[in-house]
């Protein structure tokens, strides 16, 4: 993950962000199109602070087994922490380019905003056909970041702010390619959709909230960005909100897959 590191401070952000009711809506999302049954074996690819293994984890029942999987410890703390009392629901280290785990293993394997941060695509996806069954069935989920929509009155000053946050990615529109990158990996493409985060109104739990929040921390000495420069932006969206005129929406993109 280039420049952008998920140390104990930044996993207890993203806990919080993941707790709010943008990203809960999200999972339900993804959970209903994964249709999870008791019994299946499910691969949670980077699996953050867990939310989502948690739920799977309690679709598939005792008789199944849910492996979160992250490369940052610190998430890994969490997510263990969020999922002590479940036994079959584990919780490793790993990398998207180097799976730890055996050929044919998960019946269903499931990505939510990962793999716009991984370099080799056609490695990691790879990997993912790998450790699924024949049949098997994939989910990715990720955001085309040139859908972002986010009222300021300032757009010279803001598009310099989200150019300098897109410097933490690596593929900051994937979507646009990865049906194609599945079916190159040897997968048939069986679904695609979008989800909408929309805020038509800033609350502190929203995921613009932390939005705002994460961005002007990262993008201060990128793209000659000053701390001046990002106070300027704060205080723009700030006076939107206070004008009543706060709008923020961002599409993240949906695809099923299944294995050969």
């Amino acid at each position: 993950m280039p420049n952008f590191q998920f140390d104990e401070y930044g996993a207890q952000d993203i806990d919080r962000t993941y707790a709010g009711p943008d990203i809960a809506a999200q999972r339900e999302y993804v959970l209903s199109l994964l249709g999870l049954r008791p019994g299946e074996r499910v691969l949670d690819i980077g699996s953050g602070p867990g939310y989502l293994a948690v739920s799977m984890a309690q679709a598939v029942g005792p008789t199944g087994a849910v492996h979160g999987m992250d490369p940052s410890p610190a998430m890994n703390a969490i997510a263990r922490a969020r999922g002590a009392d479940i036994p079959w629901l584990r919780i490793d280290d790993g990398d998207a380019l180097a799976l730890p785990y055996s050929d044919d293993t998960f019946d269903v394997a499931v990505s939510t905003q990962v793999y716009e941060y991984v370099a080799d695509m056609p490695r990691a996806l790879g990997e993912l056909r790998r450790v699924l069954r024949p049949g098997g069935r994939a989910l990715i989920l990720d955001t085309d970041w040139d859908t972002l929509v986010w009222h300021t009155a300032d757009r010279e000053l803001h598009q310099r702010v989200i150019k300098a946050w897109e410097e933490h990615l690596v593929h900051p529109r994937l979507p646009r390619t990865l049906a194609g990158l599945l079916r190159r990996a040897g997968f048939t493409v069986t679904g695609q959709g979008v989800h909408v985060l929309f805020n038509p109104e800033l609350t502190e739990d929203s995921f613009s909230a932390s939005s705002m929040k994460t961005i002007a921390e990262f993008v201060p000495g990128r793209q000659g960005l000053s701390e001046a420069d990002v106070a300027a932006w704060l205080a723009d969206l700030r006076a939107r909100n206070d004008e009543g005129d706060w709008f923020y929406s961002v599409n993240r993109y949906v695809f099923m897959a299944t294995a050969p």
